[in-house]
């Protein structure tokens, strides 16, 4: 975190507050180290200055003597004051503790009863009536200024009775001597704004302007709700019994470090007396050493060239073992290289005679299962074939029926507009003829929609029927074509009719009969296909051109025309 004055731009007051709080903030995250070592504190904010290093006691001087020049200056240095007070305060007051005396403040009666600790009393804060009950503004938020005036205060407690805020907060000071200069200041300036205590019992008029001073026993004992507060947290004390404490406090803890210190003394005179002792058997213990390290080494030397000695005719006789080993190495290696390859030319047979059993064995269950696929399946075409041909008969017969009642339908309307044009001269037989071949033509017209709707019903279940019978064999072929085996056996349909170039020219040419046309027309081919006696072409003799067999010629006309309706 670098503070450079000369690119720094100052700030307003009333964001003085706010930077301060952010320059606290990060003197507690631990972004700046401030106390050293040895009771010597830094301040890190006056880079341009030469001294930067003082004691406790002296940087909260130093940080509490900044003036309004530097609004950015102010606020750090507020910070660092604060941050001293809170969080290094026991090092600071233990320092000064052992290295100087405390020195009551001067200027004061030390008569004068003070309550203690340090005291401050706010009053005519402004409260208002919500909801039957006076409030106020929170106690940190006058602490905060307080805080910003370099009063220091350790908390404000504003006083609450049955009625809600009473105007009257009490301000707690440290337990020093600095807290008690912080407060007398405090008083000070209230005063020096004519603000002060005997302002505020004299004014006629008060208004909204606070009033501030340090309490003393006037408002000790005081029937107040202040007098209640500090009889409770505190008690009366002058200035000369509290300086007496300090000293009391202070003799006390010298005395106890002197008797420490003379401990200490006593305890180092006794450890330097040991380490003599054991600095001499120390140099006693080295002599001994030396001597047996020289006779150590003696004996080492000795077994050294014991061990060359032995070792020269251990490697003698071990050059001897070596080439003896060599020799049945080869010969070992030899027959390892010979036994190897037999074992790898067995290896390689049985593998050979184990995958052509495991294939052979594959091939004739595979062999067999689908001998068997192959005979369910062709009893399923086998079936397919006789209720599609059953159906296709059973169509015809329908069809045949339903054209002979359209021939009877259209004779009789022909009968009865005959009937009609000869039953104008008012002829009375003619007339109940027309009325029973009107009756009659009725009847035959229902009958001709009953087939209509039965032969609708037949050609959809037909339809259904033969999406059924083609998904299974859809899924059969699948089945069969999705196998990963080595058999070259298979099934292969080839010579089925597509029905549905069929529907396309039925619906361009017929429209509402297409259904029936187009069954009526694929049954007839596939009929056809299914004969093996029937050949559609002849061959002429002396000629390689194929011409129409003359018993073809009317379905090659009727086929010529459904071909002319699908170029359309």
């Amino acid at each position: 975190m670098s503070h450079s004055s000369e690119e720094e731009t100052d700030i307003s007051d009333s964001e003085l507050e706010e930077y301060t709080e952010e320059c606290y903030k990060s003197l507690m995250n631990g972004g700046i180290k401030v106390e050293l070592s040895g009771g010597v504190y830094r301040c890190w904010y006056c880079q341009g200055r030469k001294r930067r290093d003082y004691k406790y006691k002296e940087l909260l001087q130093h940080c509490s003597s900044f003036g309004s020049k530097n609004v950015k200056q102010k606020g750090r240095h507020l910070a660092l004051g604060r941050y001293m007070e809170e969080q290094l305060k026991a090092n600071g007051s233990l320092s000064k503790s052992t290295t100087e005396a405390i020195e009551a403040p001067v200027g004061n009666d030390s008569t004068e009863l003070f309550v203690w600790p340090w005291v401050g009393i706010v009053a005519n804060i402004p409260v208002e009536k919500k909801d039957g009950r006076y409030i106020g503004k929170s106690g940190s938020n006058l602490r905060d200024k307080l805080a910003a005036q370099l009063f220091n205060p350790v908390r404000v407690n504003p006083l609450w009775n049955f009625k809600g805020h009473s105007g009257f907060a009490v301000v707690e000071f440290n337990r020093d001597w600095p807290g008690f200069h912080n407060a007398m200041m405090f008083e000070k300036s209230y005063e020096s704004n004519r603000k002060g205590r005997r302002d505020y019992f004299a004014a006629k008029h008060i208004g909204d302007e606070l009033f501030g001073w340090v309490a003393r026993d006037e408002d000790f004992h005081s029937n107040s709700i202040v007098g209640e507060h500090l009889r409770k947290t505190g008690d009366l004390k002058s200035i000369s019994e509290i300086e007496a404490e300090c000293k009391q406090k202070n003799t006390k803890l010298v005395t106890n470090l002197t008797n420490a210190i003379e401990v200490k003394n006593k305890r180092l005179k006794e450890i330097e007396c040991k380490y003599n002792e054991t600095l001499m058997s120390l140099s006693e213990w080295m002599s001994e050493k030396d001597k047996m390290h020289k006779a150590y080494n003696e004996e080492i030397t000795k077994m050294e060239q014991n061990a060359r000695s032995q070792l020269e005719k251990i490697l003698e006789d071990h050059e001897q073992t070596n080439k003896q080993i060599e020799l049945q190495s080869k010969e070992l290696v030899q027959r390892e290289k010979e036994l190897a390859k037999r074992e790898a030319r067995n290896e390689d047979e049985r593998r050979k005679l184990d995958s052509e059993k495991k294939m052979n064995e594959r091939a004739t269950l595979e062999q067999k299962i689908a001998d068997e696929n192959l005979l369910r399946l062709g009893e399923d075409q086998k079936r397919e074939k006789e209720n599609l041909h059953a159906r296709i008969l059973e169509l015809q017969k329908k069809i045949d029926a339903r054209q002979a009642l359209e021939l009877e339908v259209e004779r009789m309307r022909g009968a009865i507009q005959v009937i009609g044009h000869m039953g104008e001269d008012g002829d009375l037989e003619l007339k109940k003829k027309r009325d029973a071949l009107q009756q009659d033509l009725a009847e035959k017209e229902q009958d001709l929609e009953d087939l209509e709707s039965l032969s609708q019903a037949l050609i959809i279940k037909e339809r259904k029927s033969n999406d059924e019978v083609q998904q299974a064999r859809k899924e059969l072929i699948n089945g069969w074509t999705g196998q990963s085996s080595r058999a070259t056996i298979g099934i292969k349909r080839m010579g089925d009719l597509d029905s549905k170039p069929f529907h396309i020219a039925a619906k361009r040419k017929y429209r509402k009969e297409a259904d029936s046309k187009a069954m009526e027309l694929c049954s007839l081919w596939d009929a056809y296909l299914r004969d093996p006696s029937w050949h559609p072409f002849k061959i002429i003799r002396g000629s390689d051109k194929e011409e129409v067999s003359g018993d073809n010629s009317s379905l090659y006309v009727n086929s010529l025309s459904f071909y002319d309706v699908l170029l359309v």
